[in-house]
């Protein structure tokens, strides 16, 4: 499933990811160990103060750090999160474009740490560290 997976996730019309093309996250770069996500903010992810809701910035996160451990796992290799912290650094409003960078920072046998940044124009949005568990 992963590999088929990572191939198709990129397609503009995919279907493997509802989550993605619900929220309009489009893959940029796949790699081993390192993804890129770009998001633009239309107005229905804009909470009562006029801003991006945070929960949808700590999603573009974790996906992002998901997908650079699914990049580089082996075969029919699946993760899931098992701790995240997220600091929000900048407002995001309408019409922001987020560019979301994630890595692999250290691959053990069955847990990975990641680190991800979300940028709008190269102003740092928000920050993550994450831990995923190998399954």
């Amino acid at each position: 499933m992963p590999q088929k997976y990572l191939e198709q996730i990129h397609l503009p019309e995919q279907s493997v990811n509802p989550l993605f093309r619900h929220l309009g996250i489009e893959v940029i770069e796949l790699a081993s160990d390192k993804a890129m996500l770009r998001l633009y903010i239309k107005p229905e992810l804009i909470q009562g103060a006029g801003n991006a809701a945070g929960g949808l910035l700590a999603a573009l996160l974790d996906e992002a750090m998901a997908h650079a451990v699914l990049g580089g796992n082996k075969p029919n290799q699946l993760t899931t999160t098992v701790d995240m912290n997220v600091s929000f650094l900048n407002p995001v409003k309408q019409g922001d474009t987020l560019t979301c960078e994630a890595c692999v920072v250290k691959r053990g046998g069955r847990i990975v740490f990641t680190e991800a940044s979300a940028r709008n124009d190269g102003i740092e949005a928000a920050r993550a560290t994450g831990t995923f568990l190998l399954v």
